[in-house]
C-alpha cells in the first residue's frame, strides 16, 4: 500500500503542503538561526551548514540577526518566541547569554548552541576548543622566531575572542615570553576596523614583525594595510588569521589560518536539534559534541626579517 501511494503521488506530481501539516501537527516546522554582526564569510558558512541539514526535509530556516544581544538578551528571547519557531540555533554571542537561555527554557523552546564557552552543560552544545586553536596559531609564529607580535582582537562581547587570547598568552608563556599589551588592538571582526587598527599597529616603532588577527577578514585587512605602507607579506610582516574562510584562500599571499569547521558545526547543531524535536535523540547520548580545529600553514607567514 505504501508503495502504491508513493507511485500515485509521483504520477500526480503531488507534494505535501507544509502549511497544512503544521496546522494538523500544531507545529511551524521553522528552525531559527540567530547571530550578531560576524564577518560575512562566517555567516555564509553558518547558514550553509544549517541549510545543508534542512535541505529536502520538512523544516525551514528563519535567519534572525540581532545586534547588542549582551545588553538585551531577554528582548532577543521575546523575538524568538514571537517568531513561532519549533527550535532555534544560537550562534555567538547569543549562545553565551544565560538570561536568554533562561527565557527559552521557561517557555520550553528547544535550542542548540554553536561554539558556546559558558555553562556547557545547558542544552545541545556543538563546540571547538578556541583556547587550543589560539595556542596553535600563536605557537606557529613563535616557532618561526617572531617575538614582537601584534594582536587584533575580535568583538569583546564574543567569548571566542577571549578564548583565543588565552591561547595566545599560553603559547607566549611556554616560549618564555609575554605579549606586549601595547600591541593589542580591537578590530570588531570587520575588515574596515581591522584595516584601521592594523595601520595603528604598524605605526609603532619598532613595528611588529607579525600580526595575529582573530578572523580572516581582519587578517586580510592587515595584509592590505601593510602593502599600502610599502611592506611585503611575509618578507617584512607575517600575518595569520582564523576561520579558514573563502577569503583566506583567495587572498594573496594565501593566508595562514586556523580551520574552524563552522559549516560542519552548524550542520551538526541543526541535526541534533531536529532529532530532539522529532523525538529521535537518545537520552543517554551526550548533548555536547566537540569538533577539532586544524592549523593551516600557508604563504603569509615566514621567519622575521633580519635585524638592522
Amino acid at each position: 500500500m505504501r508503495k502504491r501511494v508513493k507511485e500515485a503521488a509521483a504520477q500526480l506530481d503531488y507534494h505535501p503542503n507544509l502549511a497544512a501539516q503544521s496546522l494538523i501537527a500544531r507545529r511551524s516546522f521553522l528552525i531559527g538561526l540567530t547571530y550578531e554582526r560576524p564577518s560575512p564569510s562566517y555567516v555564509v558558512e553558518l547558514q550553509n551548514g544549517a541549510l545543508g541539514r534542512l535541505e529536502d526535509g520538512r523544516y525551514r530556516l528563519v535567519v534572525l540577526p540581532f545586534n547588542h544581544v549582551a545588553s538585551r538578551p531577554e528582548e532577543l528571547g521575546r523575538l524568538l518566541l514571537r517568531a513561532g519557531l519549533d527550535g532555534v540555533l544560537l550562534a555567538p554571542p547569543a549562545c553565551d547569554q544565560p538570561e536568554l537561555l533562561d527565557v527559552l527554557e521557561r517557555q520550553k523552546l528547544p535550542y542548540a548552541r554553536v561554539t558556546p564557552h559558558r555553562e556547557l552543560a545547558r542544552g545541545i552544545v556543538v563546540t571547538m576548543d578556541e583556547v587550543a586553536a589560539g595556542h596553535a596559531v600563536a605557537t606557529h609564529l613563535l616557532s618561526l622566531g617572531h617575538r614582537r607580535i601584534g594582536i587584533i582582537l575580535g568583538d569583546p562581547s564574543h567569548a571566542a575572542s577571549l578564548g583565543r587570547m588565552e591561547g595566545y598568552r599560553r603559547a607566549f608563556a611556554e616560549a618564555g615570553g609575554a605579549i606586549d599589551d601595547r600591541l593589542i588592538v580591537t578590530g570588531d571582526f570587520t575588515y574596515d576596523v581591522g584595516y584601521r587598527v592594523a595601520r595603528t599597529l604598524l605605526a609603532h616603532s619598532p613595528r611588529p614583525t607579525a600580526i595575529l588577527a582573530q578572523n580572516d577578514d581582519m587578517a586580510v585587512a592587515a595584509i592590505a594595510a601593510a602593502r599600502d605602507l610599502g611592506l611585503s607579506v611575509p618578507g617584512d610582516l607575517s600575518v595569520a588569521g582564523f576561520d579558514n574562510s573563502e577569503v583566506s584562500r583567495t587572498a594573496w599571499p594565501q593566508l595562514t589560518t586556523v580551520n574552524q569547521p563552522v559549516r560542519e558545526m552548524a550542520w551538526d547543531a541543526a541535526n541534533r536539534l531536529i532529532a530532539a524535536l522529532d523525538g529521535e535523540s537518545n537520552s543517554a547520548a551526550p548533548s555536547r559534541h566537540d569538533h577539532a580545529h586544524e592549523l593551516l600553514v600557508r604563504a603569509s607567514t615566514a621567519p622575521p626579517p633580519p635585524m638592522d
